[in-house]
Parts: structure tokens; C-alpha cells; sequence
């Protein structure tokens, strides 16, 4: 390891040490309560039942979690796409403030995450609690590589700058780096290769062929596999070792804090025949069925256990439904996984990173029904931190804010804005029922995509109000210039700032470019 990375792994650990003895002289006591946080891969707002009165996929156990205790109906998450969502759930942070400004990782890209950035693990740590990561990660891990090794057949594809991996070598700068106790997952998306599982740093088992499937929606690229990787076993997998975690975990008297990011109902969308055909739409939504069903092991597990009632369980997504679902297959049964919003996953309209949010804490949140409060899923660190009165630094979670007082049933609002960001890259800031988009379309995948754009004539920036025109129909920006002015300056300054809450001021990583092209004769038009 070289001396400055010594140093700040050093530095960090004594920050962990000596928050650590805050919390003890905060005589913080061990009722503190379990979390699971589960974040599901690509499942549409309005997949699940509880959120969409027309939709055909059924949710019971969702639904459920709902019922007896909250949930959200403008939850968003900190990005359209993958990566960024869960840097921010892992960090605090927008993830545009890091080096990804754009897209996501591959599945052997370098670990995102700075090791030396405090995360909601390393603050659960601190608190006393056992930390898990269960799941897909796609936030970058290190591998090793065998240097000018040829391509054998075998473990050939997962290769970067024509190095071969190699797998008998441990990966470091994981999860285990960043506040884990222990880990167990697959780097990236379950279509992106090397298709092997890791646990704490050691791949379990060697790439022993290669695997491919072209189909649309049991796409995966081709790529090598691991002698114990099944596609169509990864997400009872994940969640049967999860299980297992809370069964050895519930026999402690330390708390736990679960991290479960499923790799499902992203392609590739493979349900298990049980449950083909069920949900009477299309493989989509047999596969959100399958998902729904897991959860209901992991409440299964969580009550088994005798733990549910003092655990704080959220479930999520990390974007918006991909078209991988077939939207014309969808809505020939008549289901719309965006609900009544605009766009889908990659999108900045709604639809791309408006996402269900479920919650169920017995002992910490009497049944509420439902919130309307803003909330995005930056807000994880925030909140387990104000549950746990943890000591945070002040370079840490720089986009967090509490929903707590919103879980306890508080009305009103906990953000004063949130920002949205597509896969190209695109800004949008929401503040109230506003909505300001800085890209003349979808800055992602639906129609007008960015290279559609170019060929219209179309202005660079949106404003729609949400309250009025939920679908984003109507660009209101000219008559509403104040508004405009107002939204575009509290951007401005959330990203010169590098942060959005309270505090001193944080540098971003490489520049960030939020004014769109054409942009400066908008501004000329309303007086910026």
C-alpha cells in the first residue's frame, strides 16, 4: 500500500475511533434499532400495487409493508441510472460530485468510492452495529490482473487494457473498505461479466467457461462465469444468505445493519418458474412478482427471529423500469410501470427517478399510511443518523437530510430542493411542485433523447409544475421567469457549494458542467 494511501486509511480510522467514543459517552443504548435496506434493480413506481390503483402486478408483501407502517409517494432516487443511485445511498452524496459525471461502471471497473470518504456503513459501525453487504454492488472493486496473459477461452473477456484478471488474487477496495464487516456480491450489473461472486475480498469460485445470452430480456453480454454462478439462481441466492444473516445476527445482542441491493428485476429478467406467467402481464412482471415474494422471506425471517418489531426496514429502487420490461407488451394488459409519470430508468422526467419507497419500523414509527414528503435516497445516511444520534463529519453526507420526522408522520416538507440527474448527465432541480430541467428532452433513453433534440427545435431548459401537470406535458418557463431564475440560482449554487445541506463548503471532483448547450441565450432572455 503506498505511504499517502497508509496515511488516509490511518486518518480515517481515527475519525472512526474517536466518534466511536462519542457515541459511548452518549451512553447511545442497545435498543438501537436493526436496519435493512433493500434496493431493488430498475422496479418501476408504479409496480407495485400499493402505488398504482390501474396497475396488474400484484404486490402483496410490498403492499403490506406499506400498510403497516409508511409509504412514500415522492421518494426519488439520486440518479436515473445505477452507479450514481448507489454511491449516493453508500456516501450521502451526489454522485456527479464525484468522478462519474455521466453513465455508470462496467463489472471490473476501479472502485468508485474514495476509501477514505465516511460512509452510512463506517456510521453504523461506529454505532455499534454489525454492517452487511449482500447484493450487486456496481460501485468498482479491485481487481488484479495478470500482465500480458493471453486470452485462454476461458477467463478471456473480463479483461481490461488487455490484462486478463486474475481471480486467484484478492479484490481489494470493497465494501470491506468502506465500513463492511462482512460482503458478499457480484461488482456490477447481472449482465455486465466477470460473472463471479466475491466474498470479503476473495472470489469464491474461478471462472471455469464462458456465458452468453442475446435473448432481449434474458440478455446478459458474454463473459467469463464462475463455477458456482447461476444467472437464474443470483437473487435467491443474495437473498437466502441474507436470510441467513439475519437468523446468525438475531442471536446477538449488537445491532445490524443490512445493505440487500438485488440484482432483479433488471435484466437479465429471469424468473424462476414458479412464478412464470403469475402476475399475467409479461416476464417482467412474473419477475417483480418473484422479487415481492423475497421480500416476504426476508419479513418472514425478521419476524421468525423475533426481531421485526424493533427493525427498521426500507425497501426501494435504484431507478426507474428500463424498457428491457416491454412497455408494448405492458400495456396491451394495460400496466404502466411509471404510473401516470413521464419517461422511464436514464430519464430525467419522473418516471426516471421517481421510485417506491416503502417502510416498516414498529417500535420506531406508528402506522401512517403514506407521506408525500420529498425525500431521495441520499437521505439513508441522514436518517439512520439522526435515529442513532450519531457524531457525523462535517465532510461526510454532504447531500443527506433527515426524513425521519416524515417516518414519524410529520407532515411537510424535509428538503428545501432535490437534484435530478439522467445517464447523459443532464441537471434538473426540484423544489416544491417545481421542476426545472436543464436539457431540452429526455437526457436519456425515451423520446426526445439527446440525438433526437438536435434535429428540434426545441428550448434547453423545461419547467414543468408537478402539482398541475404530473406528466410533464407542459414547458412553462416562459411565463414563470422568476420561478425559472430562482431554481436555476439554488442549483448554481448547490453544485459550486459541493453541497446541498448546512456546513462548510466541499470541493466536487473534476468540473462540473450543468448549463446546458444554447443555455446562455435562455439566460439572456430572462436576465440572469
Amino acid at each position: 500500500m503506498r505511504l499517502c494511501e497508509r496515511m488516509r486509511v490511518t486518518m480515517k480510522s481515527m475519525l472512526l475511533t474517536l466518534l466511536g467514543l462519542v457515541g459511548a459517552a452518549l451512553n447511545l443504548s442497545a435498543a438501537k434499532p436493526n436496519v435493512v435496506f433493500i434496493l431493488a434493480d430498475d422496479l418501476g413506481y408504479g409496480d407495485l400495487s400499493c402505488n398504482n390503483a390501474d396497475g396488474k402486478i400484484n404486490t402483496p408483501h410490498l403492499d403490506r409493508i406499506a400498510s403497516e407502517g409508511i409509504r412514500f409517494t415522492d421518494a426519488h432516487s439520486g440518479s436515473a441510472v445505477c452507479t450514481p443511485t448507489r454511491y449516493g445511498v453508500i456516501t450521502g452524496r451526489y454522485s456527479w460530485r464525484s468522478r462519474l459525471k455521466r453513465g455508470v461502471l462496467g463489472g471490473s471497473s476501479d472502485h468508485l468510492i474514495d476509501t477514505e470518504r465516511y460512509t452510512v456503513a463506517d456510521l453504523m459501525k461506529g454505532q455499534g452495529y454489525h454492517t452487511a453487504m449482500i447484493g450487486k454492488w456496481h460501485l468498482g472493486w479491485d481487481f488484479q490482473f495478470k500482465e500480458g496473459a493471453a486470452n485462454d477461452g476461458i477467463v478471456g473477456v473480463g479483461k481490461k487494457n488487455k490484462r486478463l484478471i486474475d481471480y486467484s488474487k484478492p479484490v481489494a477496495n470493497g465494501p470491506d473498505a468502506l465500513g463492511f464487516d462482512y460482503y458478499y456480491g457480484h461488482c456490477g450489473s447481472l449482465d455486465m461479466d466477470p460473472y463471479v461472486y466475491v466474498e470479503n475480498g476473495k472470489v469464491t469460485a474461478a471462472p471455469n467457461r464462458i456465458t452468453i445470452n442475446k435473448d432481449y430480456k434474458g440478455f446478459w453480454r458474454e463473459g467469463p462465469t464462475g463455477a458456482d454462478f447461476e444467472h437464474l439462481q443470483v437473487t435467491p441466492n443474495f437473498v437466502n444468505r441474507a436470510i441467513d444473516y439475519i437468523d446468525e445476527r438475531s442471536k446477538t445482542a449488537k445491532p445490524f445493519f443490512l445493505y440487500l441491493p438485488l440484482p432483479s428485476p433488471h435484466t437479465p429478467i429471469l424468473p424462476l418458474k414458479e412464478f412464470q406467467g403469475k402476475s399475467g402481464t409479461n416476464g417482467y412482471g412474473d419477475f417483480v412478482q418473484q422479487v415481492d415474494w423475497h421480500i416476504g422471506q426476508v419479513m418472514d425471517a425478521l419476524k421468525r427471529n423475533g426481531v421485526a418489531e424493533n427493525t427498521l426496514l426500507i425497501f426501494t429502487s435504484d431507478n426507474g423500469c428500463s424498457p428491457r420490461a416491454v412497455f408494448e407488451e405492458l400495456d396491451a394488459v394495460g400496466h404502466k410501470p411509471g404510473a401516470v409519470y413521464r419517461g422511464h430508468k436514464a430519464d430525467i422526467y419522473e418516471a426516471g427517478h421517481r421510485v417506491p419507497f416503502v417502510a416498516h419500523w414498529p417500535e420506531g414509527i406508528r402506522k401512517t399510511g403514506k407521506s408525500d414528503a420529498t425525500i431521495c435516497l441520499t437521505d439513508l445516511f441522514a436518517t439512520v443518523a439522526e435515529i442513532t444520534s450519531a457524531q457525523t463529519p462535517a465532510n461526510a453526507g454532504e447531500d443527506s437530510v433527515s426524513f425521519l420526522p416524515a417516518l414519524k408522520g410529520k407532515s411537510g416538507q424535509v428538503r428545501e430542493a432535490t437534484i435530478h440527474h439522467s445517464i447523459n448527465g443532464s441537471f434538473a432541480i426540484r423544489k416544491g411542485d417545481w421542476k426545472l430541467a436543464l436539457c431540452p428532452g429526455s437526457g436519456g433513453w425515451s423520446y426526445p433523447r439527446p440525438a433526437d433534440t438536435k434535429k428540434m427545435d426545441l428550448p434547453p431548459i423545461q419547467l414543468f409544475n408537478l402539482k398541475t401537470d404530473p406528466s410533464e406535458t407542459k414547458n412553462v418557463y416562459q411565463s414563470n421567469p422568476d420561478k425559472t431564475r430562482e431554481l436555476y440560482a439554488l442549483l448554481k449554487s448547490y453544485v459550486e457549494k459541493g453541497r446541498s445541506t448546512p456546513g462548510p463548503n466541499q470541493m466536487n471532483e473534476g468540473k462540473t458542467l450543468f448549463d446546458p448547450a444554447g443555455f446562455d441565450a435562455i439566460k439572456a432572455e430572462l436576465k440572469f
